[in-house]
């Protein structure tokens, strides 16, 4: 830990809320950078993310965590564990809920798990800029009746509507403590978890129907060649041949596509030119198979 000035504040804030609603939108706005894959399908986030805010006077580390929903298989259990146990180890909690929805069974399901945390909760809603004022004020009694929350913030983490606000509130209800990580750190993943999320993230973009849930990415080897260049090799694995072949498309078209944007953004990661390879390889049914998904990365310790 760093040495920090006298009346430092510093502590940990978990992300909670339904798959979708903006969890990872609203990390990367309040940390100023992208750290967290987007996508508008479902369970796009499946570890739990460190991602550090450092300010003069305080440090919040976030923790972007899977959506809780109603598993469906080993992995979907996992995820849910990894959510509900964030919420044991942090100094408050921002439940996102999306403003332009009423309250449904998963806020509910969420809401009862809230109840047990000892810790500040805020009500966070989210994509403010889609109603009208009259409509949000509807919108918070309505969720107001699930939890006495601490705090109610809503927010557009799209637009960033009221970020600055709900850090400026963060740090007052935080205890006064040390400099977790550098100034100039913005998330505990390392480079190549990154490389594989942005990766899995292209595939989210590009394909439908049960291929993104089926997708994990592994990245194999990353080397730095005499002229420069970074040269990474990775695997995306999916369950079945006809996933396979739709990752790969036409000619390879669909494996280029995903390959290209990838990456670009490999390359911004870096700041150097990147030779990127990718293979696509099935094992089938690995998000029931424990084994395969530890060796995914997918690990208690997340």
């Amino acid at each position: 830990m760093l040495n920090t000035p006298e009346g430092y504040r510093s502590g940990f804030v978990a992300l909670v809320g339904r798959p979708n609603v903006g969890k990872s939108t609203l990390l990367n706005k309040l940390v100023g950078q992208k750290v967290a894959i987007m996508s508008d399908k479902p369970q796009t986030t499946r570890h739990k993310i460190h991602s550090v805010l450092s300010r003069n006077e305080a440090q919040i580390v976030f923790l972007d965590t899977p959506g809780i929903h109603k598993p469906r298989h080993k992995l979907g259990e996992y995820m849910v564990d990894v959510a509900l146990g964030a919420l044991k180890e942090v100094d408050a909690v921002l439940f996102l809920v999306e403003a332009n929805e009423a309250p449904g069974p998963g806020d509910q399901y969420i809401a009862e798990q809230l109840k047990g945390v000892k810790t500040p909760v805020f009500l966070m809603l989210n994509k403010i800029d889609l109603l009208q004022k009259e409509q949000v004020l509807e919108r918070i009694i309505q969720y107001k009746d699930l939890l006495p929350f601490a705090e109610v913030i809503p927010v557009s983490a799209m637009a960033g509507d009221n970020v600055n606000r709900l850090i400026e509130t963060i740090i007052k209800y935080l205890p006064e403590g040390p400099q977790y990580y550098p100034a100039d750190m913005i998330t505990d993943r390392p480079e190549r978890f990154i490389m594989a999320e942005i990766i899995r993230e292209k595939v989210l973009h590009l394909t439908s129907e049960e291929i993104p849930h089926s997708v994990a990415v592994v990245v194999e080897q990353i080397t730095e060649r005499n002229n420069g260049v970074v040269a990474v090799n990775a695997v995306i694995y999916t369950e079945r041949d006809s996933q396979k072949a739709i990752l790969i498309g036409k000619g390879g078209n669909m494996l280029k596509e995903v390959g290209r944007r990838a990456r670009v953004e490999i390359e911004n990661l870096l700041g150097s030119k990147v030779f990127l390879e990718l293979w696509v390889k099935v094992k089938k049914d690995w998000r029931n198979k424990m084994t395969d998904i530890r060796n995914f990365g997918f690990t208690q310790e997340d």
